[in-house]
Order: structure tokens, then C-alpha cells, then sequence
């Protein structure tokens, strides 16, 4: 029996010099900023800080004047923490960090 001998085709060999690198953990570093909060991580903050039942209209002014979070230009960011919130409500339950109090305004569960 004879001897085959096999070689890598060229595409081969680069796709085996550009191999993955192994994931670490991520560290963070002197120099990085803190991690910048979601609106509904501020919400939910600005909620507890508070200790009212606010709007989301209300939310999203506080969370812009304490520096948490503000709109990246959108024209109704009020909408979208109202959806945000109702749906986290729906999905996690009683493990919600909100609790609709009446029409249109929340408190932190």
C-alpha cells in the first residue's frame, strides 16, 4: 500500500493562522469609565431615589437633570420606557422592579 501524502490547501493554512483567541474574563481597567446605566436601570434608580410614583415623562427628566441617562435623539423616549417597563412587569412577575400604581404612573416594587 502506498503513501498518500496530503498538504493543506492555502485557504486552509490562513484560516488556521487566524484561529480564535481564547476568551478571558473582562477586567477593567484604571483609565475605563463606569458602565453607562440602561434607561431602565436609571428609571428603576431614579424610582428608589425618589420614593414617588412618577410618570415616565417625569422619569426621563429626572434621570437627564441626575446625569443617569438621556435620550440618544429619539423623539419619544417617555414611550419607550413606558413599553419597557410594562413589558418587564409582564415577563418577570413579581420580580419586577416597577409596579403600576395607577394610569400611566409606577413606583419601584
Amino acid at each position: 500500500m502506498a503513501a498518500t501524502k496530503t498538504t493543506k490547501t492555502k485557504a486552509a493554512a490562513d484560516k488556521a493562522k487566524k484561529a480564535p483567541k481564547a476568551a478571558g474574563p473582562k477586567t477593567a481597567k484604571a483609565g475605563d469609565k463606569p458602565k453607562k446605566l440602561s434607561a431602565l436601570d436609571a428609571a428603576a434608580r431614579v424610582l428608589e431615589e425618589t420614593g414617588e410614583k412618577m410618570t415616565c415623562k417625569e422619569m426621563i427628566d429626572a434621570m437627564a437633570a441626575k446625569g443617569y441617562w438621556s435620550s440618544p435623539g429619539g423623539q419619544t423616549p417617555d414611550r419607550t420606557l413606558y413599553a419597557a417597563i410594562i413589558k418587564e412587569i409582564a415577563t418577570k412577575g413579581k420580580e419586577a422592579r416597577f409596579k403600576k400604581t395607577e394610569p400611566g404612573k409606577f413606583e419601584r416594587a
